[in-house]
């Protein structure tokens, strides 16, 4: 331990005659701890807002998507289809076909989206279909073709599994009254749940060749939909796919599709932090007015150790370390305080919100390192530089001055 550090930990440890100065550093230590856990809870409550969301929609939907330009369907999807997947981040290219529909079960109609996909396919990396919430898997063989429901639709709609429901599609059939848009009933054969509100509510899960035969587009698909192995490659990879199709189709990113969630969740991260160091810029004018008094305090001392021999780079070192001291002990129970809270509230689920508005049903607090280090580290930035003018004040003291009536 250096003799300045050893001096400035006796200052900070040692009882003074004037009980005032060691308030105002445990005020000072009290103020930098609020502000870092303050600043460690409200960004780990907003990334882990966004992450789950993130985690939910994508889980729920593609990464990348694949149009044709005339929106009348993307006929040989199957070649279309090899050509992506040759790209080496792409992870899988599955076929969809979708529609707006009306389902109509025991309890009541609603609209509702028809989506046809490849559930052999699907099924190796949607952890939502493989845990479904009830039944299975519609199969082949079956007295009637098979439908999946999400939770808040069958709960909706008063279907459960092995219920009968109907499904009205756009597309028309001629009879002799005249144009009659297409129903066909269909069997739910399980209930899945994604996390994701607006997914479960809304959405049917059929086979890809029931769909395609349903809304007339035989050899044709909706889109394509892609998953990549690093989702924030999505716009790399998507220009890559415009090259190779030669601009034939339209290619939408999930950045582009929720471009507004995510810049709105970035800009209240962004501003949060701002906001809060303001609590740690609070604490660090306590520090500034601790260390001032602490020079007042102690001018015979300081006058005695420069007379000893100390000069005055020695002196501001002293005062330094009694401020980073203050700075690095309250950052690192604040630190702790916040990662013990954000670990409560995960484990108890403690805060708990409507899942119709914010999509998912707890508060999840995240931290990522690179925040944790961030908060540390401006912390601890704002500590140190608010002890240079009380530091450099102390070594201004003239030794002779302080011992003239000594």
């Amino acid at each position: 331990m250096t003799f300045e550090l050893f001096v400035a930990r006796r200052y900070l440890t040692a009882r003074r005659k004037q009980a005032f100065i060691s308030v105002i550093t445990l005020i000072s230590v009290l103020g930098i701890m609020i502000g870092v856990a303050a600043l460690v809870i409200a960004i780990a409550l907003i990334t882990g807002f966004q992450e789950d969301v993130q985690a939910k929609i994508l889980g729920a939907t593609s990464h990348i998507m694949v149009q044709d330009l005339s929106n009348e369907g993307l006929a040989g999807y199957q070649g279309v289809a090899d050509r992506i997947q040759a790209d080496k981040g792409v992870l899988s290219v599955t076929p969809v076909v979708y529609s707006e529909v009306l389902i109509s079960g025991v309890a009541k109609s609603k609209g509702a989206l028809l989506k046809g996909i490849d559930f052999s396919r699907e099924l190796a990396g949607s952890a939502w279909l493989q845990k479904l919430e009830a039944g299975v898997v519609p199969g082949q063989g079956g007295q009637r073709e098979g439908v999946l429901l999400g939770r808040e639709l069958a709960f909706t709609v008063g279907a459960h599994v092995g219920d009968i429901v109907d499904i009205v599609t756009p597309s028309a059939n001629l009879s002799p009254m005249g144009l009659m848009p297409k129903r066909r009933r269909f069997q739910v054969t399980g209930i899945f749940n994604t996390g994701l509100y607006e997914f479960d509510a809304n959405t049917a899960l059929v086979s890809l060749t029931t769909a395609q035969k349903l809304l007339g587009l035989e050899g044709k698909v909706s889109f394509l939909q892609i998953k990549i192995r690093n989702i924030f490659e999505a716009p790399a990879i998507a220009e890559r796919v415009k090259k190779e199709l030669n601009h034939t189709v339209y290619v939408t990113t999930w950045m582009e599709l929720n471009k507004n969630l995510f810049s709105a969740l970035k800009l209240e991260k962004n501003i949060m932090f701002l906001t809060i160091t303001l609590i740690v810029i609070v604490a660090a004018l306590n520090i500034i007015a601790t260390l001032i008094l602490m020079v007042m305090e102690k001018t015979r001392d300081i006058g005695i150790l420069m007379a000893m021999g100390a000069t005055p780079a020695n002196i501001r070192r002293i005062f330094f370390y009694q401020g980073a001291l203050i700075g690095v002990l309250g950052t690192g129970l604040g630190a702790i305080l916040g990662l013990a809270w954000c670990w409560l509230a995960n484990t108890f689920q403690l805060i708990r919100i409507p899942v119709d508005i914010y999509q998912i049903s707890f508060v999840p607090f995240r931290l990522r390192p690179l925040d944790l280090l961030a908060i540390v580290g401006v912390t601890l930035a704002i500590s140190f530089v608010s002890t240079l003018f009380p530091a450099r004040r102390a070594s201004k003291v003239d030794p002779v001055v302080a011992l003239k009536y000594e």
